[in-house]
């Protein structure tokens, strides 16, 4: 039970891969659903890194219950390793980015923030809350940072697109330096502030890895997460009346939109996969699912070396010579793109060659 357990839990970790990868690579003029909303709103593509920071959340849980979570050297060793390893990883990502076009010594204006920096932070902060704090209070945890988190919203303009007045954007901008940030919204979407209500989203995984450890049937583990995932999302949307729905800023509404949504494709994929034995679709994902963080990577480094290179314009306009619609060539080209890095990813998959980073 608990492999197939975990078989659901790899497929929805591999389907919100393959995603990232897909929505991070589209060419030219993109579908808008396939790209990230501009400021309030949400779009499918909004969905994604969410939906891995929920997953990871499970896998924190299920990872160091095997310890029984007691905070031994040698776990706490592990857990700020891995934590260092990860935020170095996105450094190395956004470093190499401006090396290959010639810029090697970027350090005065290298970005800080990235998907994998926040991860790295929301690991390393989830794990030792798991290791040093009583497990009971997490749901407690989880409305005390999002209070907060929609206090400093609600007190420092955090909605507004004016950087000048936005808490979120001067907290960064004061610590870091604005050469250090994404400029392409008014706020760095994977700021520091923001990992305050990230570290919320990460523990409602959590929280829902407790309740899969927890529960006995499968049953009764698909029943508990769908109850949640209900509460998350009524309880998102309401919220965002008061406090949008809006990804830039990781806001509480959208915690609880898109952990609900998160939590009701895994009991749903649960209630397939291990009660209704319907699993002869999963391989596709599963290779994403077992190498996740791996080959995200590799997405975002071979992405940087076929762009410089020329080739991924090359491809582009040969998909557009075939397909003259911008919007489908472009969707051509991502999905190509993702197929190419399920290649990467299923010889690592027939190989057994699992990467954890």
């Amino acid at each position: 039970m608990n492999n197939k357990r975990l078989l659901s839990l790899d497929i929805l970790r591999g389907i919100t891969v393959a995603g990232m990868i897909m929505v991070n690579n589209g060419w030219g003029e993109s579908f808008e659903m396939l790209g990230h909303s501009e400021w309030n709103g949400m779009t499918p593509c909004d969905l994604v890194f969410p939906f891995f920071l929920f997953i990871m959340g499970i896998s924190c849980y299920l990872s160091l219950v095997k310890s029984e979570f007691k905070p031994t050297a040698p776990v706490i060793r592990r857990v700020v390793k891995r934590t260092v390893l990860l935020f170095a990883i996105g450094l190395f990502i956004n470093w190499f980015d401006n090396a290959i076009w010639g810029d090697v010594l970027c350090f005065d204006h290298l970005r800080i923030w990235a998907v994998m920096q926040r991860i790295a932070l929301c690991y390393g902060i989830v794990s030792l809350y798991a290791l040093f704090c009583n497990h009971r209070y997490t749901i407690h945890t989880v409305i005390v940072l999002l209070s907060v988190y929609a206090a400093i919203l609600v007190l420092g303009n955090g909605y507004s697109q004016d950087a000048s007045v936005n808490v979120l954007a001067q907290v960064d901008v004061n610590l870091f330096g604005s050469e250090h940030l994404y400029h392409k919204s008014a706020v760095d979407p994977e700021g520091l502030l923001g990992t305050i209500s990230s570290v919320a989203h990460v523990l409602l995984g959590f929280y829902c890895g407790m309740l899969i450890r927890k529960r006995e049937t499968v049953e009764q583990k698909v029943l508990a997460i769908f109850v949640v995932g209900t509460v998350c999302v009524i309880g998102g949307y309401l919220l965002s009346y008061g406090l949008p729905l809006n990804k830039r800023i990781w806001s509480p509404s959208y915690v609880l939109m898109t952990c609900g949504l998160a939590s009701l494709l895994q009991a749903f994929l649960m209630y397939v996969i291990d009660i209704q034995q319907k699993s002869g679709w999963t391989k596709f994902f599963h290779v994403f699912g077992v190498n996740a963080l791996a080959l995200y990577v590799s997405s975002e480094l071979l992405a940087i070396l076929l762009g410089y290179l020329g080739f991924s314009a090359s491809v582009y306009d040969a998909i557009h010579a075939v397909i003259p619609a911008l919007k489908w060539a472009s969707l051509t080209y991502a999905v190509y793109f993702v197929l190419l890095n399920f290649v990467i990813g299923f010889v690592l998959y027939r190989k057994k060659i699992y990467i954890k980073l």
